[in-house]
């Protein structure tokens, strides 16, 4: 008996496409001998391993092949090229509402999902009450499915995806439409999968659970594995991936696992533009602000900005760059909770203003001003002159509970008695905090807990 669930041998996916469809009927028809499609390789020569009772996750860029090789495990896809070889039972939850059929209640759909998967109509209906109570969706479960919404839809797939007793559960970003209850529920039921030895794959944007449920991560890109290993040390070759910072001396280490020179992969897989950044700055080490300058960029450019800020103000100051720092002083948008971290702008004064107050604001996801400061509150006070430019420094530790959030930047101050905004941009830049620990509310306390007999 092999000791992994999943064998993934040198596993290629290309697809072909046409400019036109008139081509693709010629070329099928051999109408000319000219080739008319172009190879996109969804996965090129794939090779990855899953121990029984291991949880594994895949994570990556959008694009990046996580999905067709789920697929293609769970058997949806068949590879172009290389096999898989598997050892147990799969219940794959893909996207929302896979395999259902939408004229079928509730009811109905679980017995063909189950049966798709392989059980008998006895094992589905002894697991039957479990399923019910896990999706708990009342009496729509005698309905049509395509009377449900989608938080319906991904508890009911889901409940029959976990409850019918799989040996490995393959997961695809579908928990995402899910309510906080709903997720909170799954969640735990992971946690009685690991402890039941269960193996367990999982495709997620969400680097926090990512780096708290799973042994292991495999970081793939336009195709291409570019590193697996302990969560932490992937998490972070991901975070330098989102912004264009990762580079070959990144991937030393993973060059044998990955399959191919690493130098060709990041010319292939990155735009125009981040190649220009791998080319100008070739050491991780020098993604700082002053390594940027040096180059001639914006700090700005290196990180995830909204497109959708909102920008206001009289102008006489402008805010002209920002970036938020790690405690290593890397540029980057992901910062670890109870690590020391930087926000840092410039702004230049098109005119004079005395007494300018420089702030920065983070909010979370729906909006709620968590926490923030300014020069005032910090008092810090300084003069200004026209034509000048300044850089602003906030240094903090990371108290904030794991999740996304936004960061907004101002410069406001008092002219002629009056309160006067020169510069806002609110919601300018994503900040994620990540953490393997949870907590009540927005803020960590870490606290020192004992407990003794009294």
């Amino acid at each position: 008996m092999s000791e992994y669930a999943i064998d993934v041998q040198n596993v290629s996916k290309i697809y072909r496409l046409y400019d036109r469809s008139r081509d693709r009927l010629a070329e099928a028809l051999h109408l000319t001998k000219k080739k008319l499609s172009k190879d996109h390789y969804a996965l090129d020569q794939i090779n990855f391993q899953v121990k029984k009772g291991e949880t594994v996750g895949i994570i990556g860029t959008n694009g990046s092949g996580k999905s067709t090789i789920l697929k293609i495990i769970t058997g949806v896809l068949n590879p172009t090229a290389g096999k898989v070889e598997i050892d147990g039972r799969i219940s794959a939850l893909l996207e929302l509402g896979a395999g259902f059929n939408m004229e079928y209640t509730g009811i109905q759909n679980v017995y063909l999902n189950g049966t798709m998967i392989g059980f008998s109509e006895e094992e589905i209906k002894a697991k039957l009450d479990d399923i019910l109570e896990f999706a708990d969706i009342g009496d729509f479960v005698y309905q049509p499915v395509k009377t449900y919404s989608s938080g319906m839809f991904v508890r009911l797939a889901f409940a029959v995806a976990i409850n019918i007793n799989p040996e490995i559960l393959i997961v695809d970003e579908a928990l995402s439409v899910g309510d906080v209850f709903f997720q909170a529920k799954c969640y735990h039921k992971f946690e009685e999968f690991k402890k039941e030895g269960k193996t367990i794959v999982i495709v997620s944007h969400d680097l926090s659970s990512i780096s708290k449920y799973c042994d292991r991560v495999i970081l793939l890109n336009k195709g291409h594995k570019l590193a697996e290993g302990e969560p932490k040390k992937i998490v972070d070759l991901y975070k330098k991936l989102l912004v264009n910072q990762l580079t070959d001396d990144d991937l030393e280490d993973y060059e044998e696992e990955a399959g191919e020179n690493v130098e060709k992969k990041l010319k292939k897989e990155h735009n125009e533009d981040a190649q220009d950044n791998l080319d100008a700055i070739t050491d991780a080490s020098a993604i700082t602000p002053e390594s940027v300058e040096k180059e001639g960029k914006l700090w700005k450019d290196y990180m995830m900005e909204n497109p959708d800020v909102i920008d206001y103000g009289t102008k006489e100051v402008e805010i002209i760059d920002y970036c938020i720092l790690d405690e290593k002083g890397y540029i980057s948008n992901n910062i670890e909770k109870g690590s020391e971290y930087t926000v840092k702008f410039k702004v230049h004064f098109n005119e004079k203003v005395n007494e300018p107050i420089l702030a920065f604001t983070i909010k979370d996801i729906k909006g709620t001003e968590v926490t923030g400061t300014n020069t005032m509150y910090e008092k810090i006070d300084f003069e200004s002159e026209q034509g000048q430019t300044c850089v602003v420094s906030f240094t903090q530790k990371m108290n904030l509970t794991k999740g996304d959030y936004l960061i907004s930047f101002g410069c406001t101050g008092f002219r002629d008695g009056n309160f006067t905004v020169y510069h806002r941009k609110y919601d300018v830049m994503n900040l994620l905090v990540i953490a393997d620990k949870e907590n009540v509310g927005f803020f960590d306390m870490f606290s020192e807990v004992t407990v003794s007999q009294g």
